[in-house]
């Protein structure tokens, strides 16, 4: 007999609403990072510089961070289905006000608007693809959710960039707002569901409640937040499952978060500036240098279809592993030093490693979190991510004025590799703290046949 697992709603993979959701994504990634690639033509029609224009991406990022965890917290009893759709019409309105600022000052009020709306939709949109899915399907419900983010890097900025060389950087950004409108309707056709964090955790204390009395939920999965589904007849395999999962812990959020900021500000240290590192220093032609950016981003894309495939289910061992990776890597390109050819192939491998972490981070972090604090959690999650590019930006930006671009890749590898130690005595402490499961969660999980 089919378990139920296999033909129960909670069971079924929801493709549609996550694709809108990367859809969403895409548009919104790309608006933040667009004008890395217009920054002359940008600072021209402005009359400003182009480090000016490029603070535009500083801007985006810090509202990101100071803003998405009162904000969400704020608007955590609005039905999520409903403020994600707003949001995205938000962001269009940032992308449209950007289109059509007459000064450099409109054009950064412009920029917070959108960096408003951008911080809480992120922090959303991972816990909301959690919601969807069982708990162990996490993983992949992330990886499909969150490409969006990693092909705006690999399609988005690159098209709008050329876009906005073609026609002008004022039309990019609008046709963009346009998408944006589109992107929002999707999420509003296509996207179920599942109510505002309140309601989570109603669901939740009724949960608790029927665990601690012996009862048995009845249905199909009563927990619509990420979780395992509680159904009676549950196979052995499943419970094994469950058990190998993390168990929430607030502590194992902060953990996370800190681990996701401090990583981030190594990488984007040397990868703010990659361009004259692969160009002066690895030796790399202007020409390789976007066959390079491309390939990377392609590479980014392989290592998110990776995290979906397998490494998503074994963060415990995967973050490390690749932290590890990531460090030896970065030291590579160092040690190629004017070796064009090899220096590609290894910034290639880079690119698979770094676009696993991040969505590995983020899991992990969601597995950790208590059902009814996901979407803090993850608010927590965003900050922390776009303080570690705001932070390494500047970060690097001494290190490259004081030791030069050399000193760069060594301090991408110090900060990986303090991050793998971290990782594993933080993974210890976590699995010392575990408490027993309790007997009643147990009984809840089977119904005696």
């Amino acid at each position: 007999m089919p378990s139920p697992l296999s033909t129960s709603p909670a069971a079924r993979f929801p493709w549609g609403g996550l694709i809108a959701l990367a859809v969403a994504s895409f548009f919104s990634i790309s608006g933040e990072m667009l004008p890395t690639g217009l920054l002359p033509e940008m600072g021209a029609d402005l009359h400003v510089s182009e480090t000016s224009v490029g603070l535009l991406v500083s801007v985006f990022a810090f509202t990101v961070v100071f803003t998405s965890t009162i904000l969400t917290h704020l608007l955590s009893r609005i039905p999520r289905h409903r403020l994600l759709v707003g949001l995205i019409i938000v962001i269009a309105i940032g992308a449209a006000g950007t289109a059509l600022a007459p000064t450099f000052g409109l054009l950064v009020v412009a920029r917070i608007l959108g960096g408003l709306a951008h911080g809480v939709f992120w922090a959303i949109t991972g816990a909301y693809a959690a919601h969807l899915v069982p708990r162990e399907q996490v993983g992949r419900a992330l990886a499909v959710s969150s490409s969006g983010g990693t092909l705006a890097f690999v399609l988005g900025v690159p098209l709008g960039t050329a876009l906005g060389q073609a026609v002008g950087w004022r039309w990019a950004f609008g046709i963009l707002a346009i998408l944006m409108v589109g992107g929002a309707l999707l999420v509003w056709r296509l996207l179920p569901d599942v109510g505002s964090g309140a309601q989570d955790a109603e669901t939740l204390r009724r949960e608790a409640s029927d665990a601690a009395t012996g009862a048995t939920p009845v249905g199909p999965g009563a927990l619509a937040t990420g979780s395992i589904p509680i159904i009676g007849d549950s196979s052995a395999r499943e419970d094994a499952r469950l058990r190998a999962l993390p168990d929430p812990s607030k502590l194992g959020v902060v953990f996370s978060c800190v681990v996701t900021g401090i990583f981030m500000i190594g990488h984007y240290s040397l990868y703010t500036y990659v361009a004259p590192f692969l160009t002066r220093t690895s030796g790399l032609s202007d020409g390789q240098l976007s066959l390079a950016l491309f390939a990377y981003g392609i590479a980014g894309a392989v290592g998110l279809l990776l995290v979906g495939w397998a490494l998503g289910r074994r963060t415990g061992l995967t973050i490390p592993l690749f932290m590890a990776l990531t460090a030896l890597t970065v030291l590579g390109l160092l040690a190629l030093e004017g070796r064009p050819a090899p220096s590609f192939v290894v910034f290639v491998v880079l690119g698979i490693t770094f676009g696993s972490l991040p969505p590995l981070l983020q899991i992990r972090l969601l597995e950790r979190a208590p059902a009814r604090i996901r979407d803090l959690a993850n608010s927590f999650y965003t900050s922390s991510f776009n303080a570690g590019i705001g932070a390494g930006a500047l970060v690097g930006g001494l290190v490259l004025a004081g030791a030069g671009l050399g000193a760069l890749p060594v301090l991408y590898a110090v900060v990986a590799a303090v991050m793998f130690v971290i990782t594993v005595v933080s993974d210890r402490v976590l699995a010392r703290r575990r408490p027993p499961r309790a007997a009643a969660a147990g009984a809840a999980r089977r119904v005696p046949r």
